[in-house]
């Protein structure tokens, strides 16, 4: 019986792959003074009764590389997009232009970029640790599996090389966004 133990790697890398993509989400909400459409995505806009993604109440643009526009499509919604805005947290001042919200991106001083590359570290750490956690659970999958020693150690070294590749492209991400955070 324990000769037919099958890891399932393609969930791992699945998972793998899930933090990863999580990480890059969090990369692209951290403004490096360069606009980017991207760092709106996690803002809410409590629209219609319910919390709704910036993009699903109006078109959000990138006219010029220090300016990010958001076209409100529903004229009644344009104070709540605002409010939302101002209240997440980017250090964004919006400006109004009748259903166009215009968001000039300020420069970064250097006590503010080190900061960032902090959080960016941070996101990367938390990416490290997801990666991790899906080793740990490929290793217990192993173990109860209970194989041959031989496959048991063929296993566990696959998962190993599949949790340094992921590990390492953590790193090269993490190192890239503080190239560019730290880019004046």
């Amino acid at each position: 019986m324990a000769d037919d133990f099958d890891l399932d790697t393609a969930d791992l890398e699945r998972r793998m792959d899930g933090a990863m993509a999580n990480l890059r989400q969090e990369f692209g909400s951290l403004r490096t003074g360069r606009a980017s459409a991207s760092m709106l995505e996690p803002v809410m806009v409590d629209a219609y009764g319910s919390p709704t993604p910036i993009n699903q109440v109006g078109t959000v643009n990138v006219p010029e590389p220090r300016m990010v526009t958001v076209n409100v499509w529903d004229k009644s919604l344009v104070g709540k997009v605002e409010k939302a805005i101002r209240e997440s947290g980017l250090g964004i001042n919006p400006q109004l232009n009748g259903t166009i919200i215009m968001l000039p991106i300020p420069e970064l001083n250097e006590e503010r970029r080190r900061d960032l590359t902090k959080v960016a570290g941070q996101y990367a750490e938390g990416a490290r640790v997801a990666v991790r956690n899906v080793r740990r659970d490929g290793m217990d999958q192993i173990k109860k599996g209970d194989p041959p020693e031989d496959d048991r150690k063929m296993w566990e070294q696959e998962v190993q090389e599949m949790t340094d590749r992921y590990i390492k492209a953590v790193d090269d991400a993490l190192e890239a966004k503080q190239g560019e955070i730290m880019q004046v």
